[in-house]
């Protein structure tokens, strides 16, 4: 059996400040943009180079899920964005205003910082050790 993960749906306020915040702050490719209704679009982003998993930016369609902005795990590092230079990386978005809120560290399994997307969830920016 062959399985892969396709998209990782992530809940947003609002389509265009997220699609801005992943593509010129992050440096994402915005895969599709395609309207499904009048509130509704179906809206995918990647990191550069990456042809397996995306992003779909899915705007909160109720309170329950407007609560969940910025927290949908509780706190806890949410996305792991693997980067063949973490330095380039760490630079380029630092110098975009992204915060980290971890500061670069050296760990056994790579050079590791933790950001906060636009709403607060946290990712991990990791160079893998070779």
């Amino acid at each position: 059996m062959r399985q892969h993960l396709a998209h990782i749906a992530l809940v947003v306020k609002d389509y265009d400040e997220a699609i801005t915040f992943y593509t010129q702050k992050l440096g994402f490719v915005l895969i599709e943009d395609s309207p499904l209704s009048e509130v509704k679009r179906w809206v995918m982003v990647s990191p550069q180079g990456n042809g397996n998993c995306c992003l779909l930016l899915a705007k909160a369609a109720n309170e329950k899920q407007e609560q969940c902005i910025g927290n949908q795990t509780g706190g806890r590092v949410f996305l792991f964005l693997y980067t063949d230079d973490f330095w380039r990386d760490y630079n380029t978005y630092t110098s975009n205003q992204v915060r980290f809120v971890r500061p670069p560290a050296e760990e056994p399994y790579g050079t590791v910082a933790v950001f906060e997307d636009l709403y607060g969830n946290l990712w991990d920016l990791i160079e893998p050790r070779k």
